[in-house]
């Protein structure tokens, strides 16, 4: 592969898959569903994703020190890490988990990698449809929607296809382009409620958008919420393509978290939370023959009424739907870019996995002339418009939860994994440090597992729709886990290539003479 990304480079494509706001679009009526039994957990929003931010700051430098130090893990990411920790040890009883670690690590990441982008390109089919109702005022049936999405998918793979440059320039534009637009939004929702005091707002004040109410729902809300933040350790995978990565994934992976994480979603959420009432978004609903008028959260959960509750707020707010129509188009570019951002990531991890023929062959194949790894690309990218599909044809938001659970399930293993990886990888070195190496893994650690916890709790307690969600996730979880296990019994380790991790080991071990 070439190396081609600088600092600004490999950021902007961890930028790019944080996606700048479109997630509070594309999400922002999952959220608002999201109950507790018969309580609603919507009023969590903000708190909830402040709770997977710090979540997320301990991963992301754990996956920053692991890049510091394996700045030779080129597409592994995650995978290589996993291994070099344990064959690095100087006892062989450690190194032989060397591969038990990685594949493992490797395989769960597929449960967020090659799902994601798939939830992308729902996303992406359900905005273009509420982009063509505003315009023409009628809706798109199914199978239009899912027609759209598949051509998306199409576009997002010929340029993943294409190369790593392209992608990065394309990342660039519509990170300026976002950020702009909805940093404009999110101030203006702030100054709407300020000048109108009497607006029914579903929060009484500022102070109750970011103080938790009940930390149950908390938890709630923050197994959706990660999504939002989910991408910034992509670049690590972008290891074989940075001109230094020494030093610039470290930097890049805790750059494009705090900006796009620490600044724009914890703003745009308190902008959107501290606006939301009767005012800005309601509808009239007859059920039985008794009319009722819903707002508020309640208004946004209703997937009959509206496929864009922000959409909806911007329209009543400004009295013009050309407004929420702009920010559409410009979260539809970012989820574009999300797409290609994950979809880049997911098939290099995939890539080495299939140079140390821990999968199939075919996934290891480098194009000749753009030095990517096209088959993958191809085949995620038919995944993609696949899941795209499901998750939003018809639409509803059950489906989609049930894709996205599955893929948050196998983000919080994976990121938890690797903060146990970091706690191994310093374990012996002479440069560890009790606070950067010890305790910051072992509590991003702990979070990442509580929140998995969360998942499980939900999945089997909750009832309801919300339940059923969970539950549908997990088996997929489990299905895929039980495929991982037949795969390694299947292919030993004996005969495999142990890894460039092993291969430079060797390497250093050879004195050459004249």
């Amino acid at each position: 592969m070439k190396r081609s990304l600088t600092l600004t480079g490999v950021t902007v494509n961890a930028m790019a898959l944080i996606a700048p706001g479109a997630f509070l679009w594309t999400t922002f009526q999952e959220q608002a569903a999201l109950n507790r039994g018969t309580t609603s957990t919507a009023p969590e929003m903000w708190t909830g994703l402040f709770f997977c931010l710090i979540l997320a700051l301990l991963t992301a430098y754990s996956y920053a020190e692991l890049a510091r130090i394996y700045p030779d893990a080129g597409t592994g990411s995650t995978y290589y890490f996993a291994e070099a920790a344990f064959l690095d040890k100087e006892k062989p009883e450690h190194q032989r988990y060397a591969r038990t670690a990685k594949l493992s690590i490797g395989w769960i990441s597929h449960l967020y990698y090659w799902i994601y982008p798939g939830i992308m390109i729902a996303f992406i089919a359900s905005l273009f449809d509420y982009i063509y109702r505003a315009i023409f005022h009628h809706a798109l049936t199914g199978i239009p929607t899912a027609a759209i999405g598949v051509v998306f998918a199409l576009l997002v793979g010929y340029i993943s296809y294409r190369g790593i440059h392209g992608s990065t320039l394309v990342a660039i534009a519509i990170n300026v382009i976002q950020i702009v637009t909805l940093v404009a939004m999110s101030i203006y929702m702030i100054f709407y409620r300020l000048g109108h005091a009497h607006g029914g707002y579903a929060l009484a004040n500022a102070g109750r958008v970011v103080i938790p109410h009940n930390y149950v729902s908390l938890l709630y809300q923050s197994t959706i919420a990660v999504l939002l933040l989910v991408g910034f350790e992509s670049i690590t995978a972008l290891g074989a393509e940075a001109i230094d990565p020494e030093k610039d994934i470290k930097r890049g992976v805790l750059l494009s978290l705090l900006i796009q994480g620490g600044v724009m979603y914890l703003f745009e959420y308190f902008a959107a939370n501290f606006s939301i009432g009767a005012k800005t978004i309601q509808f009239a609903v007859t059920s039985g023959g008794a009319k009722t008028i819903e707002t508020g959260y309640t208004a946004a959960a209703d997937s009959s009424q509206t496929v864009a509750p922000i959409g909806n707020m911007l329209n009543n707010m400004t009295g013009h739907l050309t407004v929420p129509v702009i920010v559409a188009v410009t979260v539809l570019m970012a989820l574009i870019g999300t797409t290609l951002a994950c979809l880049n990531t997911g098939v290099r991890v995939t890539y080495t996995m299939a140079k140390d023929k821990e999968m199939p062959g075919l996934l290891g194949f480098l194009h000749g002339e753009y030095a990517t790894p096209h088959a993958a690309v191809w085949i995620l990218t038919a995944l993609s418009a696949a899941i795209g599909a499901f998750a939003s044809v018809p639409w509803q938001s059950h489906n989609l939860t049930q894709v996205t659970v599955a893929s948050n399930t196998g983000t919080f293993l994976v990121y938890g994994s690797t903060c146990f990886v970091a706690l191994i990888a310093f374990a012996s070195r002479h440069d560890k440090h009790i606070v950067k190496h010890i305790v910051i893994p072992l509590i991003g650690g702990l979070m990442n597992l509580a929140e998995f916890a969360g998942v499980l709790y939900i999945g089997f307690s909750a009832g309801g729709l919300t339940g059923q969600d969970y539950a549908k996730a997990l088996y997929v979880v489990g299905a895929w886990i039980v495929i991982g296990l037949i795969w390694a019994i299947a292919n030993p380790s004996k005969g495999h290539a142990k890894g460039v991790v092993e291969e430079r080991k060797a390497g250093e071990k050879v004195v050459v003479t004249p």
